[in-house]
């Protein structure tokens, strides 16, 4: 009986270490047409894989004599829920403390959210994300179509 037992021993050891053999080199074939998919979508704007947003450094834009047009940036919610009255009554008490930062109201059902800021910079949108989390509960940073001046 100790006999068989030892050989089963043997055995479930054998087998153990013919199972952790199993390393080896993996081959991925990349079909060529990912690199024409990827392309297309950063060249529309759809998932992009390289950040297509426009530095203007230290250049100041005036808005009297700059054009606003739509690019991709960053906007702060301070809202979301199903009352109309509560968002719009939110974005009027953010609207008093900053005169110059425009609120969007937006409806996607069943909720209203409030979303400010229309920044160019993710990390400009963490600044004051920060800033309105003393004011404002649920605060979160959301990637979307912003107004900017060039």
């Amino acid at each position: 009986m100790l006999y068989k037992g030892l050989i089963f021993g043997f055995i479930l050891i054998g087998l153990a270490q013919v199972s952790k053999a199993q390393s080896g080199i993996v081959e991925v074939e990349k079909d060529s047409l990912i690199n024409l998919l990827q392309e297309f979508r950063a060249e529309n704007g759809i998932n992009p894989t390289t950040a297509r947003m426009i530095s203007l450094g230290s250049k100041v834009v005036d808005k009297k004599s700059g054009k606003r047009v739509k690019v991709r940036g960053f906007r702060v919610q301070i809202f979301s829920g199903s009352s109309r009255s509560d968002a719009y009554a939110v974005q009027s008490r953010f609207q008093t403390s900053y005169k110059d930062i425009g609120s969007y109201v937006t409806y996607d059902e069943p909720n209203y959210r409030v979303k400010v800021g229309d920044f160019r910079s993710r990390s400009e949108a963490t600044n004051f994300m920060r800033e309105l989390r003393s004011q404002y509960s649920n605060v979160f940073v959301f990637t979307e179509d912003v107004w900017a001046y060039q």
